[in-house]
């Protein structure tokens, strides 16, 4: 098979959907990723490299596109960028958090014109010619703007073919949460490092079970995205088998991602499906 996934920034495709990402590869299927912006608002965990973000000499998204690249070659990818052209330049720039200076930027993902953004994300479409499509439910995971305007871009892209690819959301399982936070409070312990708690709120993204019909749990898709998720180290600090953002709270590499049938016109979940292991196998089209 031929998939694509569609995402914001450079280390989404590691972090929401790195082990299905390096499980299909491994299998020998062929794997795309397409990313819309380079992460150029994205605080920087080195010390050392703090220099190069939006507040101080704003090279963080030249430093992003390397650590996607080899994030990429680390889960068995192929990497294409939206709207760039031949001279590198990128057509949109990282919007940041809802309501940030940089969301007001008229380069900025989410003021894009739709209609291009569309044309652009369609063009790579028509080239690589997926059975089958991967991005964000409608409210961009954690309602990151960016990847609110992904899926809007990628469900109307799609929409657009005579002949569209099945399309899928990553969605995380209410009971999955529950059991990562608990194997995490019991597992971790470290200075400085937050715990969620087994009440905290959740994002968007994390659902009823009932609506994630489809599973992928592989071992070596779990050990790429490691890997991958490795190679972001402005964004990503990597401890085992967890993992800390910028925000120093802890998250768990379980191994296993879930995903639901995604109607490209409504933007919405289509439901009914019945529930499945995708695995390496081949996803359900």
């Amino acid at each position: 098979m031929r998939l694509l996934f569609i995402h914001a920034h450079p280390d989404d495709e590691s972090i929401a959907t790195g082990v299905a990402i390096g499980a299909y590869a491994a299998a020998g299927h062929e794997v795309h990723v397409l990313t819309c912006t380079l992460g150029e608002q994205g605080e920087v965990i080195p010390p050392d490299l703090q220099h190069l973000d939006a507040d101080h000499e704003d090279a963080l998204g030249e430093f992003r596109l390397g650590e996607w690249q080899a994030a990429l070659a680390a889960l068995g990818a192929t990497g294409h960028l939206l709207g760039f052209d031949e001279s590198g330049a990128a057509a949109y720039r990282d919007s940041g958090m809802a309501g940030s200076p940089s969301a007001a930027r008229p380069d900025a993902f989410v003021n894009a014109d739709a209609g291009a953004a569309i044309a652009l994300a369609r063009k790579v479409i028509e080239r690589i010619r997926p059975d089958i499509v991967i991005t964000y439910e409608n409210q961009g995971g954690y309602a990151h703007p960016d990847h609110i305007q992904a899926h809007r871009i990628a469900c109307a892209a799609v929409a657009t073919l005579a002949d569209p690819p099945r399309m899928y959301a990553v969605l995380t399982p209410r009971s999955w949460v529950a059991q990562d936070r608990a194997w995490l409070a019991a597992e971790v312990s470290a200075p400085g490092v937050t715990i969620p708690a087994a009440d905290d709120p959740v994002i968007p993204s994390v659902v009823d079970d009932a609506l994630v019909p489809y599973a992928v749990s592989d071992a070596e898709g779990a050990r790429r995205q490691a890997a991958a998720m490795r190679a972001h180290a402005t964004q990503i600090t990597v401890h085992g088998a967890w993992f800390t953002l910028s925000n120093d709270i802890a998250a768990r590499l379980s191994g296993r991602e879930g995903y639901a049938p995604l109607d490209p016109i409504t933007g919405l979940l289509r439901s009914g499906e019945p529930v499945a292991e995708a695995g390496a196998r081949g996803w359900p089209v």
